[in-house]
């Protein structure tokens, strides 16, 4: 196993190559897990003002196939409207039982339901909201007044800010987690970007250094934060701060001049505790964490991607709404392998994550690096076997490099040009069941459904900034919500697969060296539900806004 050190040039490349999966053994993680002894899933401020969000989604509610083709009339941004936004991005969807055992599910997905991710909101001028910094608790739907601010008269303005509490998936999965922490930042901003579409608005990433994003959250608070032993299962690594762009918003002030406005403000309340006896501790997370920040040079807003001109996305066929669409998203835990994906709802998903200025990818940060190697199992009309989609113009290069590992590879009759969806081996369905089996961690779910896939990188191009790498695995995440959304309009279910063994997918496809790398897995197909346990609402001590 490389040392981190092997490559001090490049931390990240050593951190990736050391956190892989593989045959002979898994990357470090923990020996044995207490669940009675799991971080605690939320976050809270005592002390801190709070305001209670408003349940009012299905006021704002609109098709889901309207989303990518015909923009809504926008919603003037007020508290209702900034409670629909986290209600469907950031909110609980459910409440799970199983004998003793209750848990949340929540609209955003999450590796291993441990939800990393904390959410912010930085306001300005907003009716019924006060000024400042607030911090958004998903256990009541509400608000809670971190830095507030004496109003200054000035137009609205509004951002949401993105944090991770790092342990809580290094205590499950080890010196890896750091990777699925990006992930879950992905997912996020997915579900923010499909909620925000919903009501007409639209996201914006800011290029804000590390450092000063985390003084304008007040992470780096020491009377908040203290550095103790144990400091580092309470810290938060600051993320990603979205500027929102809706009717009458002006554009947020400048970190500087907010950060000037913050340090006049009262702050309130004190984090609670997330893990008051950890048994392990993994400092390479630290360190990959510390080596991806973005480097404080970095103050102006963030250039947009470039994608390449697909045609425009049609509209899903499907006539379900948003709100129900993402309040019924679940990642599936078995498929039925008795049934069959119809080939035009495959085609449709294949077509639905090609990236375009437009919903979701304009929330990203960086151009797409992303390519898809498909396990196509149970599709109408389409042999089992490896197929490739190219999601940029790099794919060519993609291409040739598959090109002397399958010489038989084609292009598949009847799909759309743009598409560009190759076939490289037809196999038989028992072949390609064991192979994304054992190449997803010997797991099931890879095998039994109608389809799943790796997410390919052009690795090199995409990490020559270690703020790169971030971005990098953040577009994962992001597919993976289109991916997971995409599923549910179909009648299906997707699941993403943060296990598999990174170097022997590439030798299966016959990838040498250190261009392409694998970083995330997804699976999509017929859910067998588990009828023991027991679904209750999110919410059931809160009405609904009549909408």
């Amino acid at each position: 196993m490389p040392a981190v050190s092997d490559t001090p040039q490049n931390p990240l490349r050593a951190y990736h190559a050391r956190t892989k999966h593989r045959f002979e053994a898994f990357a470090e993680g923990p020996g044995q897990l207490d669940w009675d002894a799991q971080p605690a899933a939320f976050r809270h401020y005592p002390g801190a003002p709070l305001c209670e969000l408003p349940l009012a989604a299905d006021c704002f509610d609109r098709p889901y196939r309207e989303l990518a083709h015909a923009p809504a009339s926008p919603v003037r941004p007020d508290l209702n409207s900034l409670g629909a936004l986290f209600e469907l991005s950031f909110a609980i969807a459910a409440w799970k039982r199983w004998g003793p055992s209750r848990w949340a599910l929540r609209c955003n997905p999450s590796s291993g339901n441990l939800h990393p991710v904390e959410a912010w909101v930085l306001a300005g001028g907003l009716p019924d909201v006060a000024d400042g910094l607030h911090h958004y608790e998903p256990e009541q739907h509400a608000l809670e007044g971190r830095a507030l601010m004496a109003p200054a008269g000035e137009a609205p303005w509004l951002a949401i800010a993105l944090s991770s509490v790092m342990w809580r998936e290094a205590w499950k999965y080890g010196e890896r987690a750091f990777r699925y922490c990006q992930l879950d930042v992905g997912h996020a901003i997915g579900s923010l970007a499909y909620a925000a579409a919903m009501l007409g608005w639209t996201l914006r990433p800011q290029a804000v250094p590390g450092t000063t994003l985390g003084r304008l959250l007040g992470l780096e608070r020491s009377e908040d934060f203290p550095p103790t032993r144990y400091a580092f299962t309470e810290n938060e690594e600051a993320e990603i701060l979205l500027a929102i762009s809706g009717p009458g918003l002006q554009p947020m002030p400048a970190p500087a001049a907010l950060l000037d406005r913050l340090a006049q403000a009262n702050w309130h309340g004190k984090p609670s505790r997330i893990d008051a006896a950890p048994g392990y501790r993994w400092p390479l997370i630290d360190q990959a964490a510390a080596a991806s920040r973005r480097p404080a040079d970095t103050a102006t807003p963030a250039a947009p991607p470039g994608f390449p001109d697909f045609p425009p996305l049609p509209a899903h066929p499907a006539a379900i709404g948003t709100a129900q669409l993402i309040r019924q998203r679940r990642s599936a835990q078995r498929f039925n392998p008795k049934c069959s994906l119809p080939r035009a709802a495959f085609l449709r998903m294949l077509d639905a994550v090609l990236p375009r200025a437009g919903l979701p990818f304009s929330a990203q940060e960086a151009d797409p690096h992303l390519h898809l190697l498909l396990f196509v199992l149970r599709v109408d009309d389409l042999a089992p076997g490896l197929y490739l989609l190219p999601r940029s113009p790099a794919g060519g290069d993609l291409c040739t490099a598959l090109a002397g590992h399958f010489p038989l590879a084609r292009p598949v009759p009847g799909v759309p040009a743009h598409l560009g969806l190759c076939c490289l081996a037809e196999l038989g369905l028992q072949e390609v069941q064991r192979l994304a089996r054992a190449l997803s961690c010997h797991q099931d779910i890879a095998a039994t459904s109608a389809f799943s896939l790796g997410m390919l990188a052009d690795f090199t191009a995409a990490t020559d900034s270690g703020y790169g790498y971030r971005s990098l695995l953040r577009e994962a995440g992001l597919l993976g919500q289109v991916l997971y959304l995409e599923a549910e309009a179909a009648g299906v279910r997707g699941t993403g697969i943060g296990c598999f063994f990174d170097d022997p997918v590439h030798q299966a496809f016959g990838l040498t060296g250190e261009r392409w790398q694998s970083v995330y897995h997804f699976t999509v197909g017929t859910p067998v539900d588990d009828a023991r346990i027991e679904t209750s609402p999110p919410y059931p001590q809160r009405q609904r806004t009549p909408s």
